[in-house]
């Protein structure tokens, strides 16, 4: 994938060319490399723009704060780009961007796929994310993110060293320890107006793990029923890792009806 991206803005790989490109937002804490596995099964027949938030890794110096603050930038970022339309697919705080941006400029989102996306209801486990947020050594980050796999899923090899060597740039913890507050109203996640989803006229999938221990798959009932529901089996929160190779058949298909209507 190339590297597009310059100090204080967003940073964005871009790979591909066919068709109405797909931009890609990671959840709280991780980078656009969370979709390597997906971006390569879905190889260079769409194009694919793979972002990092306002907060988090080569975006760190880019203002950072809620899901709001995310989806306004990265709304920004496409419009600077030119981008007059685009699908959406999110995981987990990049989820809740993404339907943020449907929610503020709908005309500018073909589609919504929303992997265990965060404000889809009160539940949340406050305690992980917030000793995730604050763990700096690899030891202490390993730990936390054994928590967001399904409970017989190794950790990728590497992905606590990656991560621990991230929060050694200056003022990455503080960046996430401030912006994991944002996300809760007392002892509730704040939601999202899950009902006007409902008025979008879009093709929106949602994607959850049973074995999900950040954000219950339970908050997957009860959607408006033009929202397509994906349940998967011994997954945990981190579905583009676990199983990159539904989420990049769920993203090409969720795009795909768009661009067949």
């Amino acid at each position: 994938m190339e590297r597009r991206a310059q100090l204080a803005e967003l940073f964005c790989l871009e790979q591909g060319a066919g068709g109405t490109p797909v931009a890609l937002l990671h959840g709280f804490g991780g980078s656009h490399a969370v979709w390597s596995d997906v971006v390569t099964r879905i190889g260079d027949a769409r194009r694919l723009l793979a972002f990092d938030l306002p907060g988090h890794a080569d975006s760190l110096a880019v203002p950072s704060g809620s899901a709001v603050v995310a989806a306004k930038a990265v709304l920004a970022e496409l419009q600077k780009r030119g981008i007059e339309r685009a699908h959406l697919a999110g995981h987990s705080m990049g989820g809740a961007t993404a339907a943020l941006i449907a929610l503020r400029d709908p005309a500018r989102v073909a589609s919504l796929t929303l992997l265990a996306p965060g404000g889809f209801g009160p539940e949340v486990n406050q305690a992980l994310l917030r000793r995730y947020a604050a763990a700096v050594e690899e030891g202490e980050l390993a730990a936390s993110l054994k928590e967001f796999f399904a409970a017989k899923r190794a950790l990728p090899k590497g992905f606590a060293a990656e991560q621990a060597r991230g929060r050694q740039v200056a003022g990455a913890t503080a960046a996430l320890v401030a912006i994991v507050e944002t996300f809760f109203d007392g002892a509730a996640q704040k939601t999202l107006p899950l009902a006007d989803l409902a008025h979008l006229g879009i093709p929106i999938a949602v994607a959850w793990g049973t074995e999900d221990r950040v954000v219950p798959a339970s908050q997957a009932r009860g959607l408006p029923g033009n929202v397509v529901v994906r349940i998967f089996e011994r997954v945990g929160h981190m579905l583009p890792l676990e199983i990159p190779d539904d989420v990049a058949k769920l993203v090409l298909e969720t795009s795909r009806e768009q661009a067949a209507a």
